[in-house]
């Protein structure tokens, strides 16, 4: 065996309502001042409301940061680390979908430290202490709460990453009644993002360990067995908390086995059309897949394993039932499954592939090495 390590968060609490009583964990650790990074339609859909009472009920002082948008940019984290400055934050609670979950690791990270923002992009930058943070997911497809990563919109179409131990929160709390009103939309494609997650994981050419195998495996299991439940029987509580465990596992799995040309090439989508993260992972997952098959056929075929526990035949057989059943899912969910659905182009290929290019640190993952030739063949195959 291969040496490897392997980072997680120090402590994740599963426990449904959990979420509603957050004050009262808080004030047992003492902290005096909080500072919840959400984004306005949490605010507009009420999922705040219990959590601020119990603030209240336990004379906790909190404040709110409601400015978080999909695709976050270098700006609304600068006003966020100014916001937990004037209000004298101990303590960031992240709240709400990947984009909040990100924004709050780099406001923890950033308020106390000498560093800018633009001093801790790449890997293992970042220096010093954070401030305490807890991350509650509204959504079970980021796994953002368990991964040493914050992305950044910087420009107007390109992403950067953070990655570092210091972005891991010291609470994941996973309370599966915040995702009982999403809609079936976002449920799907927040789903199959966590799918994309365990499948990356577990082909992953660079940092491939045991532990993040295993994972993925039960990611997968998980959000497979559960995904159709979720999106057609919404208040079915069992399905929720499952996606959401299954979403976590996942997120596990590709922080230390980290994902390659799904979300290489799906970047550049959110990043140019605006596509929300989750869905262009969707949209581009089955050309990347056929793409990697000549490599990755065995692996495959074991995921295929865990998908349909009583299939049989061989590899290549187990191997494209999975990738069959990958390309269905959208449509049987309802979400679009090509990128001319979202307005994408063939004219907007060239730039699209130009900007895959440059996620060096994803491509080096992938199975299959991905030139500017395959990536332009890749995009006009998800058209």
């Amino acid at each position: 065996m291969k040496a490897f390590e392997f980072h997680t968060t120090k402590s994740i609490i599963v426990e449904r309502g959990a979420a509603a009583r957050l004050a009262e964990r808080i004030r047992d650790m003492n902290y005096q001042s909080v500072l919840i990074i959400s984004d306005q339609g949490i605010m507009n859909a009420g999922l705040l409301t219990a959590i601020l009472t119990n603030f209240a009920e336990q004379n906790i002082t909190v404040s709110v940061f409601p400015e978080v948008v999909a695709d976050p940019s270098d700006s609304v984290i600068e006003r966020g680390i100014f916001a937990a400055k004037i209000c004298k934050a101990d303590c960031i609670i992240g709240f709400g979908g990947g984009s909040s979950m990100d924004v709050a690791k780099l406001i923890a990270l950033l308020v106390n430290s000498e560093q800018t923002l633009a001093d801790v992009y790449g890997v293992n930058v970042a220096k010093g202490q954070r401030l305490p943070l807890i991350l509650v997911p509204t959504t079970a497809g980021t796994g953002s709460e368990v991964t040493a990563i914050a992305i950044v919109t910087t420009g107007e179409n390109e992403k950067k990453g953070v990655v570092s131990p210091l972005l891991l929160p010291d609470i994941a709390l996973l309370d599966a009644e915040l995702t009982l009103g999403l809609p079936s939309n976002v449920t799907a494609a927040t789903g199959i993002d966590a799918m994309v997650h365990a499948i990356e994981a577990f082909t992953s050419k660079r940092l491939k360990n045991p532990i993040s195998d295993s994972l993925a495996k039960d990611a997968l299991c998980l959000l497979s067995a559960n995904i159709h439940t979720a999106c057609q029987h919404g208040e079915n509580i069992q399905a929720r908390e499952n996606m959401l465990l299954g979403s976590c596992l996942a997120g596990m799995a590709f922080a230390n086995s980290p994902v390659g040309g799904v979300h290489a090439l799906a970047y550049p989508v959110g990043a140019r059309f605006h596509v929300p993260h989750g869905l262009s992972n969707s949209l581009m997952l089955n050309a990347v897949l056929r793409f990697n098959l000549r490599d990755a056929e065995h692996l495959y075929a074991e995921l295929a394993d865990v998908v349909f526990p009583a299939a049989a035949g061989t590899p290549q057989t187990r191997a494209l039932s999975l990738l069959n059943y990958l390309n269905d899912l959208a449509s049987e969910l309802g979400i679009p499954k090509s990128l001319r659905e979202v307005g994408i182009t063939e004219a907007d290929i060239p730039l699209l592939a130009e900007d895959a290019m440059k996620q060096t640190r994803l491509l080096v993952n992938n199975p299959r090495e991905i030139h500017l030739a395959d990536a332009t063949a890749l995009y006009k195959d998800a058209l």
